[in-house]
């Protein structure tokens, strides 16, 4: 199993912005689709975006679509999730994480993402 490092959270006001980043270390990387989730307490997990191992596919829960940009940096093994314009609602611990049975299936010690006035 990789150990996948989240970062890039914090406490943001209405209509701000953060970039979360996923480290994701290993060749395999660029195999894998990547996810980001999220969970706020007494919710269920929740996927938010996801990116293929190219790069080209995409997905988004229709509450981010429009403000959330996921990508990802195969020389850097990284994943990236840009958020713009939040709102309370996306206030929430952010995970990352691949596939089912891959190196990638594990939690992270997510990042927690505060939007409040």
């Amino acid at each position: 199993q990789v150990q996948l490092v989240e970062s890039g959270g914090g406490l943001v006001q209405p209509g701000g912005s953060l970039r979360l980043t996923c480290s994701a270390p290993g060749s395999l990387f660029n195999r894998y689709t990547m996810a980001w989730y999220r969970q706020t307490p007494g919710k269920q997990r929740e996927l938010v975006a996801d990116i293929s191992g190219a790069g080209w596919e995409n997905y988004y829960v229709a509450s981010v679509k429009g403000r959330f940009a996921i990508s990802r940096d195969a020389a850097k093994n990284m994943v990236y999730l840009q958020m713009n314009s939040l709102n309370p609602e996306d206030t929430a611990v952010y995970y990352c994480k691949g596939p089912p049975r891959t190196p990638y299936d594990n939690w992270g010690q997510g990042t927690q993402v505060t939007v409040s006035s």
